[in-house]
């Protein structure tokens, strides 16, 4: 399940259509979330995920009605987005539906294209923003035994700086869980986006951004896709 970009603020769920077309070929059941943002709901980055949390719990309820692995989830997205998907894996709490886990609305593998992972005064948004963000901050919930994490990323993201990615990725090996980083040299923010929805954008790096995730996904026995288990 995909969650688009637009730092919590504005609108495309279509954004990773082509990606979810090329995953449901491989025969996966491929969703392209949709969750509130502050230009159209006048709601804050932590009502989205909420959200982010809300859709990965309703997909593992349903998952087996659309012949789905319940416990073959894949949350995935870019910026933003990229920091819901974390944010259903690390960040704690946040649950709308009564009775709800954390065990619940967290995926089982992530795959995060130039993700926004530090929303503390020191990260994205910092600068006005402060510490107001820091709950909702992938990297200061790093801890043992979480799903195992791509990160695809511009060595020239002047958005979310590389350096970024870096100190995620040490934090979490250090703390024992899978975290592989995919540098794209001298590419910034949005790079990997189809040319069908970002005007400029190269398909070699959207050919190779869907190669390397799933190969990623392959590796981690998350592909091929099968049928639940009865």
């Amino acid at each position: 399940m995909f969650f688009f970009f637009g730092g919590w603020s504005v609108w495309n769920p279509a954004q990773f259509e082509p990606f979810a077309r090329h995953f449901a070929g491989l025969g996966c059941v491929a969703i392209c979330a949709d969750y509130r943002v502050s230009s159209r709901h006048k709601t804050a980055p932590a009502d989205a995920v909420r959200d982010a949390k809300s859709a990965v719990r309703y997909v593992r309820e349903h998952a087996k009605e659309w012949g789905a692995d319940p416990n073959r989830i894949v949350a995935a997205g870019g910026s933003a987005g990229g920091h819901l998907a974390a944010c259903t894996a690390l960040v704690p709490g946040l649950l709308d539906e009564k009775g709800t886990k954390d065990a619940d609305a967290a995926p089982n593998a992530l795959v995060l294209f130039n993700p926004v992972l530090d929303t503390s005064a020191a990260g994205f948004g910092g600068a006005k923003r402060g510490d107001e963000l820091k709950p909702i901050s992938p990297q200061h919930h790093v801890r043992e035994k979480l799903p195992p994490v791509l990160v695809l990323h511009g060595t020239a993201d002047a958005t979310v700086p590389f350096k970024q990615v870096e100190t995620f990725a040490k934090a979490m090996k250090d703390a024992g869980n899978v975290c592989e980083v995919e540098a794209f040299e001298g590419r910034g923010h949005g790079f990997f986006n189809h040319p069908d929805f970002r005007k400029g954008a190269k398909p070699d790096d959207y050919e190779a951004c869907v190669k390397r995730a799933t190969k990623f996904l392959e590796e981690q026995k998350l592909l091929p896709a099968r049928p639940p288990q009865k």
